[in-house]
């Protein structure tokens, strides 16, 4: 105590030491769970992992998303030009603007953007003149903080979020020539100066499709130092001192002198809704709090999310790469609605135009999503699972359809039904919040007609309905789109059972979704297109991407039964047969045959260069496909496919991905299968058991219980499971129950280097299936 003491005295005075103490002490309080432990996943977390993209090779195509989880509004450095999908690159050496963005990927663009961006000396507004070299030495990527600095202007920028804004400080050198420029983007935009608020206000319309006409992105930005000079710019043409621009591409700029070390400070909102929304969503989401006030609470939202899953036990790149992983995977789909006067939810409709009430999420693709990230949500995130879904029912409602792919509102993009693997997972495994009558009046219509888009209900529902599969002839992908609708047949199967429907109702779900058999050639053992007239197409390759298929070949898309694999057995001659055909795509030659897409595309070069045979893990498809052994009683080789598949093919690194991330989905894989078990097959209550790739995983669910995976011998050779427990009781399954997750406990798996040829091989292990 008396050393203590001296050091006390020896200290020297510094005010801003009372300002550490009371940001400590607002920590403490406001945020328990974050003060009282020592384990910070946040800081594990690289925003960069997947970003060293282009668009003929993915490695995740994402960018670095600086925001809160599920926020309303990312924000990003932008190395590309306006307009680019690939925003941001990190193999790009010069940044020329910081951009709020609603991207979720490349391919389905943006909507909602304008950039904000530093300058000195020379006052310059084009991208391409106005940009500065930086260096990845000197950036920091945190989920709720980032900076860097910009050496052409002497400028460090930091940026940290809020759901719907967020805080910039910019730090500049000695100058008389010092700007901040916000860019609105063209194809319609809007600004105007208010020097006396030192205020900048206006509204972006730039989009991809999938608005209505009176689609706007309103923008509010105070600015805490005063304006000593002001400019617009209409297009091409710089006005001084004219404070308000409507055109094709509005920009305005403040000028002013600073010091050396002088920092500047923005407070940045949008809405959807109006200039005054904006104003509100500003005053209450940052008010007069600071830029450091404001860090401590993003980073308190990510701790308190991150941290209901504690992985422990595995090496730092693990660690790493399984937070960066969870991160992503609670960035989307985005929170799209906001809070009025009344503090009432409200959103502007992208669907209809107007302002409606309710929840809204949007910029997911359910082609992707359904396979894992959303049955995790369904464990880890129930609460939040119910507000998606009741925004699902809010776009019935105001659209007249469910969506399949949103940004923000219905895009043409990928295949399938998949709202009803979404919707249905989640009621069965007790999600709730939502007028689940409705959705399933939603469902229903679904399944008899299309929509105005090809995406939007079935695609090919009459002749599916009428034949039990989507004929080769006029339709693309057909053979992809009658396997998911038979998936998706088998959850309004289960649905329609726990709803009461009528028996006839359930009868009619339970026949289509065995309509996978109609694509079944016995002659191959796989699934291929089919003619209207019944008969199979004389000529057929398997290595064929594309026609019947999506982004895919026969030897992807013949797994896709996920709610069926002993229907599949027994069609492929029994489990051996199927587990030779399992075998198969690990051991053919990577071949690919391109002719229907009259070129290679970047999925197929994913595959081949990690050269793992046909299985093509970069896309989603077949990422379960490791996961069929435990359905034919080869548990081992379920294990040993799914240990490598996340030792080769996932780095904590911006080439940190095997293919597009696609909004969680596949982080969701890793995640799921480094705690030791996977969603095959949405609908069930079962999630199937792989390999752990950590000593001990501890789930802490929204109802208060804690789940337990434990390891304890695992190593990196370990991967095989010899024998396992559930709560002190011996455990030969090969799967989870959902509501015994539900309900807490521990599972104890004893791993070895060599396999357990006896454990998990009685029929009562194999996991569920329809012909079961």
């Amino acid at each position: 105590m008396k050393d203590f003491k001296k050091r006390k005295e020896r200290q020297k005075f510094n005010p801003n030491n009372i300002m550490i103490t009371k940001i400590t002490l607002f920590i403490c309080l406001s945020f328990p769970s974050f003060a009282q432990t020592q384990f910070q996943p946040e800081e594990w977390v690289n925003t960069n992992i997947g970003t060293d993209s282009k668009r003929n090779f993915s490695n995740g195509n994402t960018y670095p998303a600086i925001a809160t989880p599920w926020g309303m509004n990312f924000w990003t450095p932008q190395t590309g030009k306006n307009g680019d999908g690939w925003q941001y690159q990190y193999s790009a050496d010069k940044i020329n603007g910081f951009k709020q963005t609603h991207q979720p990927s490349p391919w389905i663009g943006d909507y909602g953007q304008f950039s904000i961006m530093p300058i000195t000396g020379k006052l310059n507004f084009k991208e391409d003149k106005r940009s500065s070299w930086f260096s990845h030495k000197t950036e920091v990527t945190k989920p709720y903080y980032y900076s860097v600095y910009l050496s052409d202007h002497a400028v460090l920028t930091e940026i940290t979020p809020t759901e719907r804004a967020a805080v910039f400080r910019f730090t500049f050198p000695k100058s008389d020539s010092s700007y901040i420029l916000v860019d609105a983007f063209d194809r319609g935009s809007y600004i105007k100066i208010l020097p006396e608020k030192n205020k900048i206000v206006g509204y972006t319309t730039r989009n991809r499709g999938g608005v209505p006409a009176n689609f706007k992105n309103y923008f509010v930005i105070e600015c805490d130092k005063t304006f000593n000079l002001t400019w617009t710019v209409n297009d091409s043409l710089l006005a001084k001192s004219i404070n308000e621009v409507t055109s094709s591409h509005a920009q305005a700029i403040i000028g002013f002198s600073t010091k050396k070390g002088e920092q500047v400070n923005l407070r940045i909102t949008s809405s959807f809704i109006s200039i005054e929304q904006a104003d509100l969503n500003l005053k209450r989401e940052i008010g007069k709090q600071t830029f450091d006030q404001i860090k401590i609470k993003a980073k308190a939202a990510w701790h308190n999310e991150l941290i209901k899953v504690k992985a422990e036990g595995g090496t730092e790149e693990q660690l790493k790469t399984f937070y960066s992983c969870l991160y992503r995977m609670l960035l989307f789909p985005r929170k799209f609605y906001e809070f009025d006067a009344q503090n009432q939810i409200v959103h502007y409709s992208p669907y209809n135009g107007k302002v409606e009430k309710g929840y809204m999420f949007t910029d997911t693709g359910f082609w992707d999503t359904f396979r894992s990230l959303f049955p995790f949500l369904t464990i880890m995130y129930p609460e939040m699972d119910g507000h998606i879904i009741d925004g699902l029912a809010n776009t019935y409602k105001e659209s007249g359809w469910l969506p399949e792919w949103a940004s923000p509102g219905h895009k043409k993009s990928m295949i399938g039904s998949n709202s009803a693997s979404v919707i249905c997972d989640a009621y069965l495994k007790g999600v709730r919040g939502f007028d689940i009558n409705l959705l399933y009046e939603a469902l229903m219509k679904n399944t008899e007609g299309e929509g105005p888009i090809n995406t939007v209900g079935r695609n090919g529902a009459k002749l599916y309905n009428e034949l039990g599969y989507v004929p080769i002839e006029g339709f693309g992908g057909s053979t992809a789109k009658t396997l998911e609708y038979a998936h998706a047949d088998f959850n309004l199967n289960q649905l329609a059972i726990a709803l009461n429907k009528p028996k006839a109702e359930v009868e009619k779900f339970g026949k289509r979704s065995q309509n996978y058999r109609n694509m079944f050639d016995p002659s191959f053992n796989l699934m291929r297109g089919k003619k209207q007239d019944g008969t199979f197409p004389t000529t057929f390759d398997p290595f064929r991407w594309g026609y019947e298929f999506v982004e895919g070949n026969s030897w992807h898309y013949s797994w896709s039964v996920l709610h069926d694999f002993k229907g599949l057995s027994n069609l492929m001659g029994g489990n051996k047969k199927m587990e030779i055909m399992l075998d198969s795509v690990y051991n053919l030659p990577p071949t690919i045959e391109e002719s229907y897409y009259k070129g290679v595309i970047h999925e197929m070069t994913e595959m081949q260069v990690m050269n793992m045979g046909q299985y093509a893990h970069g896309n989603q498809p077949i990422q379960h496909m490791a996961y069929i052994y435990d359905f034919c009683g080869a548990p081992w080789k379920s294990q040993m496919h799914v240990r490598d598949a996340m030792d080769k093919l996932y780095k904590p690194t911006p080439d940190g991905y095997c293919g597009d991330e696609d909004n969680g989905q596949t982080s969701a894989w890793y995640v799921f299968s480094a705690m030791g078990f996977y969603s095959v097959c949405p609908g069930t209550q079962q999630y199937v058991i792989g390999s752990p790739l950590f000593k001990k995983v501890t789930l802490s669910l929204e109802n208060g219980k804690k789940f337990v995976i434990e390891a304890p011998q695992n190593q990196p050779k370990s991967v095989y499971i010899q024998s396992a427990s559930l709560n002190g009781t011996s455990y030969d399954k090969n799967f989870l129950s959902h509501f015994d997750i539900m309900k807490g406990g521990k599972l104890i798996l004893n791993m070895s280097e060599k396999p357990n040829f006896k454990r998990g091989i009685a029929k009562s292990s194999l996991p569920y299936s329809f012909s079961k």
